[in-house]
């Protein structure tokens, strides 16, 4: 989730995107705005081929992060695990970079993923396919050995949360969940078992699903952070697990049928998720927090006012919970 500002900025008259893309090879004319949320994303086509244009500001990612998040996935990709990949530019680089007034803007292209987005009507039979991908993205991760940086780890989340509510010094209900939780964590054992590289959203909006093979193809690596992967399970799961963490629910249900029949869990491993999910709404709540700063723009766009009470009403809502 990025600054809203920074937001703004990056949008007005699609000016970084149109820089950005003629790095590439493309079809003229076919550039159009996607989705913006940690990250922009712009759909274009090549040879009548669909790609997608993603580039973030300086201030939210880094270049040795997006290198060690292309790594991951060139890893799964030469391990036969279905996810997107990362297209060279012209220049013969993965990586292209922009300089603009306000800052640098960091840009990967992507190919497109195979199959359909599913929504909360998701079947059994798909739950269990999508538990069942996630397990094998998880065995993989398990005897993953990065060659050059590594990704963010759970410390630098609780890290980051820290450095955002220092900031707001009456949030004392998000500031003692922190000591919590951090205290907790701790406590958890880390084993090859338990912990490695996890995706970190692996929900529906970021999985497509082949009906005939019955396999998810994945996109958006770039929360891919080491940790436990139950808590990846929480993440996934965050639409169906209410707060009493149901794991009746037939969604749920078959999403754990289907993870566990590639990877058994511990009764430890499910006590574990009730904190996972604590952590998931603090984050979420120190993230929208930091979009929200200087949120008030000088000529704004009119989808601006939408999206900042979309925040504040959501921000309120987790504030609640602690």
């Amino acid at each position: 989730m990025m600054k809203l500002s920074n937001m703004v900025r990056g949008l007005a008259s699609d000016a970084v995107a149109k820089s950005l893309i003629q790095n590439w090879e493309h079809d003229e004319g076919t550039l159009t705005f996607w989705r913006a949320s940690s990250n922009f994303v712009y759909a274009f086509e090549n040879k009548q081929e669909k790609y997608f244009l993603r580039f973030s500001y300086d201030q939210e990612s880094s270049i040795e992060q997006i290198s060690a998040e292309l790594e991951f996935m060139e890893y799964l990709k030469s391990n036969d695990y279905p996810c997107v990949s990362p297209i060279l530019s012209v220049n013969g680089k993965y990586i292209e970079t922009v300089l603009k007034s306000e800052g640098t803007y960091f840009a990967v292209v992507f190919s497109s993923a195979h199959g359909n987005t599913l929504d909360e009507n998701i079947t059994e039979m798909q739950c269990e396919d999508w538990g069942w991908s996630l397990a094998s993205l998880h065995q993989l991760s398990k005897v993953y050995e990065p060659v050059s940086t590594k990704r963010f780890n759970w410390q630098d989340i609780l890290w980051k949360i820290d450095a955002m509510l220092q900031a707001y010094p009456d949030e004392k209900e998000a500031i003692e969940e922190l000591d919590i939780l951090t205290e907790r964590l701790q406590s958890f054992p880390i084993s090859n078992t338990n912990y490695g590289l996890i995706h970190y959203d692996f929900q529906l909006d970021n999985i497509f699903y082949e009906e005939n093979n019955r396999v998810f193809s994945v996109i958006d690596f770039d929360d891919a952070v080491y940790s436990w992967y139950a808590l990846d399970i929480v993440t996934a799961l965050d639409d169906f697990l209410d707060d009493d963490m149901n794991l009746e629910h037939s969604q749920v249900k078959w999403f754990l049928k289907g993870y566990c029949s590639v990877i058994p869990l511990s009764n430890e491993d499910i006590n574990q998720f009730p904190y996972f999910q604590r952590l998931m709404k603090l984050y979420r709540f120190s993230k929208l927090l930091w979009s929200l700063e200087g949120s008030e723009v000088v000529d704004a766009p009119k989808w601006l006012d939408d999206v900042k009470l979309k925040f504040a009403r959501v921000r309120d809502e987790l504030r609640r919970g602690f």
